[in-house]
């Protein structure tokens, strides 16, 4: 979502004082109106990296979204076109019986998909069903034949666990921190586009917690308080998802744990 630039104050992107630090890369290059996907990132990221290490510096890939890290640790399905006549045969499902339709379809062809794709991702459920008709294997089966960007031994990963209480506590001062700073008019400002709903930063928290204050329907404590929540049980998936997809990453309870510093120097030193 950071990749948005609509959405500033509502992703907690990096601030000026930040960006003055290090140099960042891909933030707020997108405009809401287009719909990134995690492939159109990670050529980008992969442009990104190989630019750092020419200049013989060390990229730190950082956030929170595990799909993007697993494409760039472990490759993305390089599956084929998919013809209108199968989009539109997931779409026409869907719009007959939801989720649950699509999710139904999907198991009978691709089971791991369907268990594995989270409830109310109806992008990535609708990508996994058009694979399956139009090629007739799962994606899975996809994936399985790619090749990472990042050749194996290369790179380190860590994952932040901070306590899980003071985790939350965090999502929630940050939340009436961006209030402060105007994320209901950024809100405004992105509603007021008329952009179609299913656009991916349409999605971001916030967006239709505050939309619901802007149009009458909620007060704005109530508004902050559903976002507020949406937060801690965004963080609660990431946490199970790195938890379960890599066991093996490092695990730091904060960015200031010294041992932080000591991963970076070793991958410098090549250690």
């Amino acid at each position: 979502m950071q990749l948005y630039g609509d959405l500033r104050i509502l992703t907690a992107r990096p601030s000026a004082a930040d960006e003055r630090r290090a140099r960042h890369h891909l933030y707020g290059v997108a405009d809401a109106a287009e719909a990134w996907s995690v492939g159109r990132w990670l050529r980008a990221a992969e442009a990104v990296i190989g630019d750092i290490c020419g200049r013989g510096r060390v990229p730190i890939v950082v956030g929170g979204t595990g799909l993007y890290f697993r494409a760039l640790t472990r490759g993305l399905a390089d599956a084929p076109p998919i013809p209108q006549e199968a989009r539109a045969g997931a779409a026409a499902l869907w719009t007959a019986g939801g989720e649950a339709a699509v999710r139904a379809a999907l198991g009978r062809g691709d089971p791991e998909g369907a268990a594995r794709i989270e409830r109310g991702d109806r992008q990535r459920l609708l990508r996994a069903l058009e694979v399956l008709t139009a090629t007739g294997r799962p994606l899975s089966a996809w994936q399985g034949a790619t090749r990472p960007s990042l050749a194996p031994g290369r790179w380190r990963g860590v994952v932040l666990e901070p306590d899980r209480a003071a985790l939350y506590a965090r999502c929630d001062a940050r939340l009436r921190a961006m209030v402060e700073a105007g994320a209901v008019e950024e809100a405004r400002a992105l509603l007021d586009r008329g952009l179609d709903p299913d656009l991916p930063a349409m999605k971001a928290v916030g967006v239709r917690e505050f939309g619901r204050h802007l149009a009458g329907e909620a007060s704005l404590d109530e508004a902050l308080a559903a976002a507020q929540q949406a937060t801690r049980n965004y963080a609660k998936r990431q946490l199970t998802w790195f938890r379960n997809q890599t066991p093996d990453w490092s695990r730091l309870a904060s960015p200031d744990d010294p041992a932080l510093s000591s991963l970076i120097g070793s991958y410098r030193r090549g250690a």
